[in-house]
């Protein structure tokens, strides 16, 4: 849900438009932290209208749309915020990361799905093998023994420790 109403932000943009107030005003007024919101809004409203402050839910769009934001983007020199403001993007942050994969990927890299975790490759990660019963066993009593032989080790070392302290006690 987002922070604001639809209804709240025409009130701020009709606030700054009809009574002519700034956004800074506007923002001070409506006890909104940042003004460049109010900014957002307004820019949004004098593009589109009240379609421009309600939220765009589209998750996706497709590879032709992307290729024409970014192209458009560059053929008129608009920033990325002007960009998303025309086309009445969801953020900012869209219009630059297609401009990215546009210039480090080539057009075509807007029409892959970049959405999810990357797929890992099945083949690098070996897959266990199954043991023998046989085989199981075998292990199973190499680590008993092993696990036998250290504690045994153990035990010697208290017992030459201690020897050593009583040899030093009685000198």
């Amino acid at each position: 849900m987002s922070k604001y109403t639809n209804e709240f932000k025409l009130e701020v943009v009709k606030y700054c438009i009809e009574e002519h107030h700034g956004v800074k005003d506007a923002a001070k007024h409506f006890s909104i932290p940042a003004f460049s919101t109010v900014q957002k809004w307004v820019n949004r409203y004098n593009e589109h209208g009240v379609k421009g402050l309600v939220k765009n839910l589209k998750s996706s769009y497709s590879g032709e749309f992307k290729q024409n934001v970014v192209e458009y983007m560059h053929e008129n020199h608009l920033s990325a915020t002007q960009t998303a403001i025309h086309f009445n993007l969801g953020s900012v942050d869209q219009a630059t990361r297609w401009e990215r994969i546009y210039y480090e990927e080539g057009p075509q890299a807007l029409y892959e799905e970049r959405r999810g975790r990357k797929r890992k490759n099945m083949s690098s990660k070996p897959r266990k093998k199954e043991l023998s019963e046989e085989t199981e066993k075998d292990l199973i009593a190499e680590v008993q023994q092993l696990r036998m032989e250290n504690e045994y080790l153990k035990k010697l070392n208290a017992l030459v420790q201690e020897r050593i302290k009583r040899e030093n006690k009685k000198k």
